[in-house]
């Protein structure tokens, strides 16, 4: 089978790049030719079909001309259309499978694989096709508005508190409605129940959408059964994460030791007002650094303020053998139990607390057995075998 995948970016940005990269390379191991469309960009992984990648777009570029094209490219795009075309004419796909698009590439190309009666599927990674800023926030609180009124992006300049960003988007939900979307792609592909769910609630009928977890390297599921006495955080230091509600219920506790793996906006301010011998920040770690230091975690804890779709870092956790202490919203919930973990109420720090204290004294966890389970309902394999039916239409 020729199969074209796309995603905006190719290189290992973040969790949807990572996983069109692997599935890249999952599906050629079975077998299958598999061609990329992404957008020009200086750390893109080497690929040769990088020649029908449209020119990079920066949407923080102060460039002559960058205004007008940032404003258009989301909506209609000259440039990606035709080297779309010229990819979809060279390589003649049995398949689309799409990823993330939005902005850089925009649906207008599964609008022309839907012209040619080409297949399309879409994994679903955020909540921009019923939230215009992606994320289902407003001022770093959970905002459902837009699942009925797309106009309250514009009304609340959800988009980086930018009236332009926000109308863009607001009319790229216009051009791009839920009704030609799903005229244009067979099956949306959700990584969570939870996502699926609200696509449910946004206007897409759940008929149209397939439930699969993402899955993992196997070269991650090596379980250190050796654990010692602190805790971890891995992720962005932003608002949405509950970082800061994590920081408050750590000062309690400083017998235990917590390392915060990660960068963002807020790491300088967290580390000047957090200072203490018990909170160790960490930043950006590659993933030899991180298997090390998660590994020998006595949990990962996820405090999340935001509809988290399909972590990594818990599947990640999970494959070491780590326990997870996860905030009870989103799609975190599907993935915590009583034999992998427990839940504490999202931005509740006494809460969080209390679930520290339980977690620290649990010293029952089968940490091969939780990396076990987790090969299983993340593996390659499995997530191959159900993406083959759903191409097939089973």
């Amino acid at each position: 089978m020729k199969i074209l995948l796309s995603n905006k970016f190719f290189y290992q940005r973040g969790g949807d790049c990572i996983h069109t990269i692997q599935l890249k390379q999952l599906l050629e191991q079975h077998g299958h030719r598999v061609a990329i469309f992404s957008m020009q960009h200086p750390d893109n992984i080497e690929n040769k079909y990088s020649s029908y990648w449209p020119s990079m777009l920066e949407y923080s570029a102060k460039k002559p001309g960058n205004l007008l094209e940032a404003m258009l490219r989301p909506i209609y795009s000259r440039e990606v259309k035709q080297k779309w075309n010229r990819l979809l004419d060279d390589f003649q796909p049995d398949v689309v499978h799409l990823h993330n698009i939005h902005s850089q590439l925009s649906p207008i190309i599964a609008q022309e694989a839907h012209k040619r009666s080409i297949p399309v599927y879409w994994t679903l990674h955020d909540y921009k096709l019923i939230c215009p800023s992606y994320s289902l926030l407003r001022e770093n609180r959970v905002c459902e508005e837009c699942l009925s009124d797309k106009s309250s992006v514009v009304r609340h300049r959800c988009i980086k508190g930018s009236l332009i960003g926000s109308t863009i988007g607001y009319f790229e939900a216009l051009k791009w409605s839920s009704s030609k979307l799903l005229k244009f792609t067979r099956f949306f592909i959700s990584p969570s129940i939870f996502l699926q769910n609200k696509m449910g609630e946004g206007g897409y009928p759940k008929s149209q959408i397939r439930h699969i977890y993402n899955f993992a390297d196997v070269s991650k599921f090596r379980p250190e059964l050796s654990k010692e006495n602190y805790y971890v955080y891995l992720g962005r230091l932003s608002r949405e994460k509950g970082v800061e509600t994590l920081l408050m219920a750590a000062s309690e506790h400083p017998n235990y030791k917590l390392k915060v793996i990660g960068d963002g906006p807020l790491r300088t301010n967290l580390e000047e007002r957090y200072s203490s011998a018990n909170i160790e920040f960490m930043g950006y770690r590659k993933w030899d650094e991180i298997k090390q230091i998660l590994g020998k975690a006595r949990f990962m804890v996820l405090p999340s303020e935001c509809y988290e779709n399909n972590p990594l870092s818990i599947i990640e956790s999970f494959a070491l053998g780590t326990p997870v202490l996860g905030a009870s919203i989103g799609g975190i919930p599907e993935l915590v139990d009583s034999s992998n973990g427990m839940l504490f109420r999202a931005g509740d720090s006494k809460d969080l607390s209390n679930k520290i204290d339980e977690m620290m004294a649990v010293d029952s966890w089968n940490y091969q057995k939780i990396s076990d389970d987790a090969s299983i309902k993340f593996s390659a394999e499995s997530y191959y075998n159900e993406l083959m039916k759903i191409y097939k239409g089973e």
